[in-house]
């Protein structure tokens, strides 16, 4: 089953991204980095593992982040990423999963191209995928500035294969899936430990028609998964939103998703279930001009509504409308606000996300408060 969700997931994403492989601009970048960048060699059995590693410039201990890359393996902008994690403040590392599989026995810098090395990808086992992850989870969680707390981003066959691996290792503290699909079996979800919070392209229908499925799987194992869809953007938003020539839509989605991103590794969104959980409906659809310091559910600083009684339904909005024959709204908004940073300009209070859900045709949306 996870073979063919692989095989599956590379051909969509071959079809669909762009070559990753003009990124003089991100090599540009690190080429101007300040902080400490280096390659490792993880060995374990009879394998050895390239990864890439980026530390912060703070003193002590910090929390950590393993990157798993795209199905492009271990690109210049896979280790640009690592570096801006470094900048904010993390300690990151991103293993070179095609290591040992290019043409000389080396990684991804041995394939002729993105064609090649997405082949390459594309026949990995997945077993030892896994079992190169469970080394690279083991080799930065004994780096001295590690303080133990380690969460997972990945991003494309990466997102899918960050879901898989929350699966695998109970350890894990928060996991960002960017534009990946979720294991289809309930019994594989229960076995998630971690938070996982979802980054999605509202251009990106193949993926983005598989979210609804995950978010009532996910809610059926009883874990916690908050998904965001960002408008406008395509499937790999994060490497294209970052890119010099990105698109307007690509680039606000990625500024809007690194923020998140930032937030939650640091904890200012704690883990954890919502203060209020819309049930059955389709991911928070985040507008660009909103300003995202709290996402809804994320922040204990949020306004919620009261705990509404049983059988409450959210009112409609002036632009929705209640299909013929249906009591229910097709699709109720919910807006929470959350207290605006200070500085000039800003205002006591602003919508800090504007979150829209569809109702299903058989099922209402109802409240629950825990």
């Amino acid at each position: 089953m996870r073979s063919k969700l692989s095989l599956s997931l590379l051909l969509y994403c071959s079809l669909l991204i762009p070559g990753a492989s003009a990124q003089d601009w991100a090599k540009t970048r690190l080429e101007k980095s300040p902080r400490h960048l280096e390659y490792v060699d993880v060995r374990h059995g009879n394998r050895t593992v390239k990864c890439y590693v980026a530390y912060p410039e703070k003193p002590g201990k910090v929390p950590a982040v393993l990157v798993i890359h795209e199905i492009f393996g271990l690109s210049d902008w896979a280790r640009l990423l690592a570096d801006e994690l470094a900048e904010a403040g993390f300690l990151a590392i991103v293993p070179d999963l095609l290591s040992g599989t290019g043409p000389q026995g080396g990684g991804t810098r041995e394939f002729a191209g993105d064609d090649a090395a997405r082949e390459a990808v594309g026949k990995l086992p997945q077993d030892q995928v896994t079992a190169d992850l469970d080394a690279t989870y083991d080799y930065l969680k004994a780096i001295p500035a590690c303080n133990g707390r380690i969460s997972l981003a990945g991003f494309c066959w990466g997102g899918t294969q960050s879901f898989l691996y929350a699966t695998h290792n109970a350890k894990v503290q928060k996991v960002m899936v960017f534009y990946g699909t979720a294991p289809k079996e309930v019994s594989e979800l229960k076995k998630i430990a971690a938070p996982v919070y979802g980054f999605y392209a509202e251009n990106d229908g193949r993926i983005g028609a598989t979210v609804p499925d995950t978010s009532k799987n996910m809610q059926t194992a009883r874990k916690q998964y908050d998904p965001v869809t960002y408008p406008g953007a395509g499937h790999g938003f994060m490497r294209a939103g970052d890119a010099p020539d990105a698109s307007a839509p690509n680039k606000a989605a990625r500024n809007l998703a690194w923020e998140r991103l930032k937030k939650l590794l640091k904890g200012s969104c704690p883990s954890g279930k919502p203060l209020v959980t819309l049930r059955l409906g389709r991911p928070v659809r985040v507008a660009a001009n909103t300003d995202t310091k709290h996402t809804h559910g994320e922040s204990p600083k949020c306004t919620s509504p009261p705990n509404p009684p049983r059988g409450f339904s959210p009112p409609l909005s002036p632009a929705s409308s209640t299909p013929p024959g249906r009591t229910t709204p097709s699709r109720p908004t919910i807006a929470s606000t959350c207290p605006a940073s200070s500085g000039p300009g800003s205002s006591s209070e602003r919508p800090a996300v504007s979150a829209t859900w569809a109702a299903s045709p058989t099922a209402s949306p109802s409240w629950d408060r825990s």
